[in-house]
């Protein structure tokens, strides 16, 4: 009996052992099939100049580390410069696309008047318009207009940024102001600036200060209540550490406002300076003898509508110049 439950306890500790063994050896080649996956990533991503005795093996604490960061770090390289490249590659096909569409544009515009399908007298042409830009620009006559019309636009331009700055600022620190003055503001902003202009003129007179007032008109209201509305909406949790560092008003402007506010109003600028252009041209209708405007009304009444489609194309250019400018000061 003693015999039989020997061997009955033999054969179980022998199983124990099988399983044992067996489970260890599972776990080992698992363990050892990783490692070999480990290391052919870290020969993919190490230069052919490193020694692998710097990833070893056989550091438990600190080679596994090493590897592991150093093929990371590739792989993240190498997802930034492909990212980079298809940046690339996606703006130089904007480019190319948008040259492609103003170039056909500028080539159909020709052929129909080429072939009468338009009348070059009424919708004028690229190369008329060219024949008139040069005419121009040998007598000098086009450097004046474009020169007075480039001045009313940065002044005004430069007013309203500042204006619009101000008293959005004002507007901010005085709730009473703020809901007193808002729905004036909104009245303003609303009123057609085509109808204030010939009160404009009868204050004013006929001159180049007028039509600066005539453009700042038009974009002023509009930056205030858009320069107003960002700065109310300021996340009140800034606002609120400030006061609890012990800081007051003035503090919470310099600090927290105006540098949190650079974006808002970079984006206003965009808006406005096309505003303030288009307010000049509206006051050049009304009450100048030089200017782009000027080219527009005079070459409307005389029938040259040459030097009415210069005069718009060059506007549109200005435009794109000074948005272009913008932009490039928002990105950097």
């Amino acid at each position: 009996m003693c015999r039989k439950r020997k061997e009955k306890d033999g054969k179980a500790i022998a199983a124990f052992w099988r399983e044992s063994c067996g489970g260890f050896c599972a776990a080992w080649h698992r363990e050892a099939v990783s490692a070999a996956h480990w290391m052919i990533r870290v020969h993919a991503c190490v230069p052919s100049n490193t020694s692998l005795s710097y990833y070893n093996m056989e550091d438990n604490t600190g080679g596994w580390k090493m590897s592991d960061q150093a093929s990371q770090s590739q792989s993240v390289i190498r997802f930034q410069e492909a990212y980079m490249e298809q940046e690339k590659l996606h703006k130089r096909k904007v480019r190319i696309i948008r040259s492609m569409l103003l170039v056909l544009f500028l080539a159909l515009w020709e052929l129909c008047t080429r072939l009468d399908m338009i009348d070059d007298f009424i919708f004028s042409s690229p190369s008329r318009v060219l024949f008139c830009f040069w005419k121009m620009v040998r007598d000098g006559s086009i450097f004046s207009h474009i020169g007075i019309t480039l001045f009313e636009t940065i002044v005004s331009f430069l007013i309203v940024t500042v204006v619009g700055i101000l008293a959005a600022v004002l507007l901010w620190s005085s709730r009473s102001a703020s809901e007193i003055l808002e729905p004036y503001l909104v009245m303003l902003n609303s009123l057609p600036k085509s109808a204030l202009a010939p009160m404009l003129i009868v204050w004013m007179g006929s001159h180049v200060h007028t039509i600066v007032a005539a453009a700042v008109s038009v974009a002023v209201f509009g930056s205030i209540l858009t320069l107003h509305t960002g700065f109310s909406s300021m996340d009140p949790d800034k606002i609120r550490l400030i006061y609890a560092l012990g800081g007051n008003k003035k503090d919470v402007l310099l600090k927290v406002l105006l540098p949190g506010s650079v974006p808002l109003i970079l984006s206003n600028m965009k808006v406005n300076v096309g505003l303030c252009l288009v307010g000049v041209i509206i006051g050049e209708f009304l009450a100048a003898r030089r200017g782009l405007g000027y080219l527009i009304i005079y070459g409307s009444q005389v029938f040259q509508l040459d030097c009415v489609v210069l005069s718009i194309v060059l506007l549109c250019l200005f435009s794109a110049l000074f948005y272009k400018l913008i932009a490039r000061r928002e990105k950097s």
